[in-house]
């Protein structure tokens, strides 16, 4: 049992480190993406 329980919360926490970086990954290129869109479109 404890050996499962164990497995299953490294999972979790596994899942919410890579939550986190498509996140933090997804917000960066949204803000350079924007930045790009701005500098096109001002030229």
């Amino acid at each position: 049992m404890q050996k499962n329980e164990k497995k299953q919360r490294n999972v979790g926490k596994v899942a919410t480190k890579i939550m986190a970086v498509i996140l933090a990954a997804m917000m960066v290129l949204s803000v350079a993406a924007s930045l790009i869109y701005y500098l096109v479109n001002m030229g």
